[in-house]
């Protein structure tokens, strides 16, 4: 069985940094895209940003500049590096995969990590 499990949220004041993971494991084959959504209570789940298996990273505007998403194929990880907190970015980050695995071609979701940054 596949599964995604975050860690690296919690408390920090605005201005502060975090550094979230992801590790995917299980029988994987190989993992496509990979990314991180956050959802407050209330609204829709929201893309922060996702990478590609080569690299290829994308944003939403309101992180782009302070957040960076990167990831290790070789131990099947994902991470966010969030720089210059503000306290608009406190929700539950959820990490998301596109994974090939003995249940053939699907989407994952992590069980998400909550950030909150105070002001």
């Amino acid at each position: 069985q596949v599964q995604l499990v975050e860690s690296g949220g919690g408390l920090v004041q605005a201005g502060g940094s975090l550094r979230l993971s992801c590790l995917a494991s299980g029988r994987i084959f190989t993992i496509n895209d990979m990314a991180w959504y956050r959802q407050t209570p209330g609204k829709q789940r929201e893309l922060v940003a996702s990478i590609t298996r080569d690299g290829n990273t994308n944003y939403a505007d309101s992180v782009k500049g302070r957040f960076t998403i990167s990831r290790d194929n070789v131990k099947n990880t994902v991470y966010l590096e969030m720089n210059s907190l503000k306290p608009e970015d406190t929700a539950v980050h959820y990490c998301n995969a596109e994974i090939y695995s003995d249940w053939g071609l699907r989407a994952y979701w992590g069980q998400g990590t909550r950030v909150s940054v105070s002001s």
